[in-house]
Formats: structure tokens, C-alpha cells, sequence
């Protein structure tokens, strides 16, 4: 058989076992496991459990499972119903302040968690009912909060970010100073769409029902801050090359869990089991997506499909920009159906050779691939966050939280144009703090 057949038979398994539902991380190592021993017999067995394992043999990986814990941690305090009420209680007299608020401590939330599902749900819980309750149309108050939420995989420390970096064996750090401003450009240009919809909409100050003093402006501060400043630690160890990605990783999840003991008083060992309980799983569920990605590679270089795609891509006689145009429309279709971790881990050992043949800068495009990923999260017709909103607030129809959601999309593509025109916006910081990429 062909590379090109070969490559098309993968492709067509990979789609049924998808389709019947079966867990991504089983669909890569059975279609793994199947290509190899048709190409080269029953004896490519003995290797299979070696390869699946060196996906998993690097010390970088320690780093995964403890940034989950330490946005498990967060994400089962109520230290997001006090991010939201801490902003609330700043913007409340800003046209569309609400929903501005509920961006914010999306932003800020998801700088916390690093996950996306979970920042919908955090604030989602608090800012949904009160912006209705308030006037605000249902599509607006669903769809901030569901594009909100998907900031949890650009905004650093970013779980997305770690694997990208493994995969293709870039500077973790580097990674999440590339991902920041643009996450803060995301999340003003957000911001600029909600004002201005409460604007046309005639949202005002009509609805401030009561006025906040400074002291209960500031109140919520001291339960907000310590986790705020935890992230700024933690960036800072990994900027100025204090600490690797797993011992910064390990200290701020320690840490935070000695902090919402503490602020919150979750001494008791329920919650600490569930936190422990929603780590374990997330990570598990990673790392062996990891592990079977790591053989699912292996077995499409085995087959010389890698290297006959990217060929093929790289022989194209067309503008670079067209070419990132084509690898953008499939990753935004491939972002509709699958999570951001198996889109990277799967996609990654084809494009990289392709990019860096086309001369896009790998940090660069992990911000631009990134925010292709925020978009799938908000897309049918599998649109996690979507699903999330729903469940949270089932009295906003689907409809409604896309249609809310649209507008939102349309500040992601005109994001990724900013990133084009002007790829300096994310990596003009990696460069002044850690010198120019070699």
C-alpha cells in the first residue's frame, strides 16, 4: 500500500472510532497498533509498549499533572465568585460593566485554573443569573462567559501550552510569554465587542441598582490577591530561570492548596479528595493521550505517511500565507471535534517540518494554533464550553449561547490577523526577557 492510501485508511479509521465514541487516546494507539502490524507483521508488537512509554519519559511531564492540581484546587474554592465580585464591584458603573467583569475575572480565573471548562463553570454559576437579573439579552450573558472561558488555554500558566512544548521540544517558558499578551489582546478586544453591544443595545446605567464604597471595594482583595500573586511567582521562577516548568509547577500547587485551606477553610478531607479525585483523572486522561500520540507518530513515520504529507504540503507552489491559511481552516474544522491536547499531539509531527520549512516562528504559531482551539471551544458540534453553559444555565437555549458566542469568534479571527500582521505582539516579550529565540 501506499503512503497515500495508507495515510487515507488511517484517517478513515481514526473518523469511524471517532464517530462511534470511542476515548481519543484508545483510538490513537489501536489505529497505532493496527497500522503497524499490517506494514510490518506481528513482531512490530514487541516494541509497541517502549514507544508508548518514551512519550512519557520526560521530566517536563511532572509539570502536567501538577498544574492541573493546582487549577483543581482553585476550581473547587469559591475564589472565582470572588474574582467576579472583586471586579464587579470596580466596573458597576461602566456601560456593560457587568459582562466587562465577567471577562475579566474570566481572564483571571483561567490565569489560575488553566481550564477552560472550568472557568465557564466558575463564573459562569455567578455572572449568568445576576447579568439577566439585570437586563442583560440571555445570547449576551452566555456568550461572554463561554468565549470567556476558553481564554484558560492561552492565558499562562497554560496546560495546552506544556504539551505543545513537549511535543515539539520548545522552551516551555518561552511559550508562556508569548502566550500573554496576546491573551491580554483577547481579552480587551472582548472587552471593546461588550461595550460596544451594551452600547448599540442601550445598556446603561439604568440598571445600577446600588453604589459600592472603596472599603467594600477593596474588601474581596485579600482573598483574591495571594492567588494572583502565586501566578506572578510563578511566571517570574520561570522567566528568570530560577526554576524548571516541574519544580514551579510543584510549589505553586503545593501552595495553593495550603491557600484555599486557609482563605477558604477547606480543611476537611472531602474536598481535598475531590480535588485530588479531578486531578487524577484530568491527568491520567492526558497522559495517555500522550503516551498513544507518541505511538500514533511513530507509526506514520513507520509508514512514510509524515513525510509524504508534509512533502506534498512543501511542493505546493503557493504564497507561505496561503499555505497558513489552508493549515488554519483544518485546525479550526479539527478544533469542532477534538480536544486541544490530541490536536497538537497529533498534528504536530506533520506541521512542524512544514512551518518550518515555510519560516514561521514555532512560538508564533503555538499562539496562533492556540487560539484556533479557543475557537473549536465555542463551535458545534462539539463545542465543550457550548455544553458547559447549557448545563449551568439550562433556561439559555443552545441557540442562544451560539448566536451570544458569534461575535466573540469573530475577535478570535481578527486576533489571529493582528498575530499575522504583526507577529511581534507575541513575541517581542519572549525576546526582551529571554533573549532571541536560536
Amino acid at each position: 500500500m501506499s503512503p497515500s492510501m495508507a495515510g487515507l485508511a488511517v484517517l478513515v479509521t481514526i473518523l469511524v472510532l471517532l464517530a462511534v465514541g470511542t476515548p481519543i487516546a484508545f483510538t490513537l494507539g489501536f489505529v497505532a497498533v493496527g497500522a503497524l502490524i499490517l506494514s510490518e507483521g506481528w513482531f512490530a508488537i514487541y516494541g509497541v509498549s517502549e514507544t508508548f512509554f518514551a512519550g512519557l519519559a520526560n521530566f517536563g511531564m511532572v509539570s502536567v499533572p501538577m498544574f492541573i492540581l493546582m487549577g483543581a484546587a482553585v476550581a473547587s474554592s469559591p475564589a472565582g465568585k470572588d474574582l467576579y465580585e472583586a471586579l464587579d464591584r470596580w466596573l458597576y458603573r461602566v456601560p456593560g460593566g457587568m459582562v466587562m467583569s465577567n471577562i475579566g475575572a474570566c481572564a483571571l480565573f483561567a490565569a489560575l485554573s488553566g481550564s477552560s471548562p472550568a472557568t465557564c463553570a466558575a463564573i459562569g454559576k455567578m455572572g449568568i443569573p445576576e447579568m439577566t437579573r439585570r437586563g442583560y439579552p440571555d445570547s449576551l450573558a452566555a456568550g461572554s462567559i463561554a468565549a470567556g472561558g476558553t481564554l484558560g488555554i492561552l492565558i499562562p500558566p497554560s496546560v495546552t501550552m506544556i504539551v505543545y512544548g513537549i511535543s515539539t521540544e520548545t522552551s516551555i517558558g518561552r511559550l508562556f510569554l508569548a502566550g500573554l499578551v496576546p491573551g491580554l489582546m483577547l481579552t480587551g478586544l472582548f472587552m471593546i465587542w461588550a461595550l460596544f453591544d451594551c452600547w448599540r443595545r442601550g445598556i446603561g446605567l439604568s440598571n445600577v441598582t446600588r453604589h459600592f464604597s472603596l472599603a467594600e471595594r477593596l474588601e474581596k482583595l485579600p482573598k483574591v490577591l495571594p492567588f494572583l500573586i502565586i501566578v506572578a511567582l510563578i511566571l517570574f521562577v520561570l522567566y528568570g530561570g530560577v526554576a524548571t516548568p516541574s519544580e514551579a509547577a510543584g510549589t505553586g500547587a503545593l501552595i495553593c492548596l495550603v491557600l484555599v485551606a486557609v482563605i477558604y477553610r477547606m480543611w476537611r478531607a472531602g474536598p481535598m479528595v475531590n480535588v485530588f479525585r479531578d486531578t487524577i483523572r484530568e491527568a491520567v486522561m492526558i497522559m495517555l493521550i500522550l503516551g498513544a500520540a507518541e505511538l500514533f507518530a511513530f507509526a506514520l513515520s513507520s509508514l512514510f505517511i509524515t513525510q509524504t504529507v508534509a512533502d506534498a504540503i512543501a511542493g505546493l507552489e503557493v504564497n507561505r500565507w496561503v499555505l497558513l491559511l489552508v493549515i488554519n481552516l483544518f485546525l479550526l474544522v479539527a478544533g469542532c471535534f477534538l480536544p486541544p491536547v490530541a490536536i497538537i499531539l497529533m498534528t504536530a509531527p506533520i506541521l512542524m517540518p512544514i512551518l518550518d520549512s515555510a519560516g514561521f516562528d514555532p512560538y508564533w504559531f503555538a499562539v496562533i494554533l492556540t487560539i484556533n482551539m479557543e475557537i473549536g471551544l465555542i463551535t458545534p458540534p462539539v463545542g465543550l464550553n457550548l455544553y458547559v453553559i447549557n448545563g449551568i444555565a439550562p433556561q439559555i437555549s443552545l441557540r442562544d449561547i451560539l448566536m451570544g458566542s458569534l461575535p466573540f469568534v469573530g475577535m478570535m479571527i481578527l486576533g489571529m490577523l493582528l498575530l499575522s500582521l504583526f507577529p511581534q505582539i507575541a513575541l517581542f516579550l519572549p525576546d526582551l526577557i529571554m533573549g532571541a529565540a536560536i
